[in-house]
């Protein structure tokens, strides 16, 4: 069953054709890659199934039409996005930065939720007190998936995690990600570093110039000799 269906979207800036009419799905509890070089329209099209960039053409979440809704309203209906960059509210707490992320809600558990992150991310629950700006990039990024966690998401999209995070880091990173996964969270993954990103997911579209160039399982992807030479480096 898929939980977002995407057909010929489009988003234009001024004269400029970032993304010239894509069609993408993701299903219930699937994780799908989205790979390509910089400027491939990968930042563009989670920032439009946010809300955050007007765009045409058809967006359907859960079979309900996602044209109309704003940026908030898609976080109720359950799309939450950790954006490239982090993005997390410096002059907060780490403790405040993950409140921030259940405004949405009135709901008696959200200190048990973010008990939960704590667990899925224990550095976290260390440095709960700790301004958000002071730590490092990788403790961003992970403040950033806890405060959308804290929506009790069911679509994730996470743009580019990896990015300027030392290997360590990135190898917890994309632990956490099966985890999440694993847990029943579809999730829609940007990411340049095209191995990590095909390693994790079931399936996999590749983006070039605005427009899906392929449209594989993971798998496939991976051991394909067109994406190896533009992505894998061999």
């Amino acid at each position: 069953m898929s939980l977002l269906e995407v057909h010929d979207l489009k988003v234009a800036y001024g004269g400029i054709h970032a993304l010239k009419g894509i069609s993408l799905s993701v299903a219930q509890g699937e994780l799908v890659a989205l790979i390509g070089s910089n400027g491939a329209g990968k930042t563009t099209t989670l920032k439009a199934l946010a809300g955050l960039l007007p765009y045409s053409g058809k967006a359907h979440y859960q079979n309900t039409s996602l044209l109309h809704r704003a940026s908030h309203q898609r976080v109720l209906d359950g799309i939450a996005l950790v954006p490239e960059g982090r993005g997390v509210f410096a002059r907060m707490s780490v403790l405040e930065n993950l409140q921030m992320g259940a405004y949405i809600r009135h709901d008696k558990e959200i200190a048990q939720d973010i008990e939960r992150i704590y667990d899925l991310f224990p550095r976290l629950a260390e440095r709960r007190s700790q301004l958000a700006g002071t730590l490092s990039g990788g403790e961003q990024q992970m403040v950033a998936m806890g405060r959308a966690l804290m929506s009790r998401p069911t679509l994730l999209m996470l743009d580019e995690p990896s990015m300027g995070l030392a290997p360590l880091m990135v190898e917890k990173i994309f632990d956490t990600i099966r985890n999440i996964s694993a847990q029943g969270v579809s999730i829609l993954l940007v990411e340049q570093n095209a191995k990590l990103a095909l390693e994790v997911a079931q399936r996999g579209y590749v983006l070039e110039n605005g427009n899906i160039t392929l449209e594989d399982s993971a798998a496939n992807l991976l051991g394909s000799a067109a994406v190896q030479r533009a992505y894998l480096g061999s």
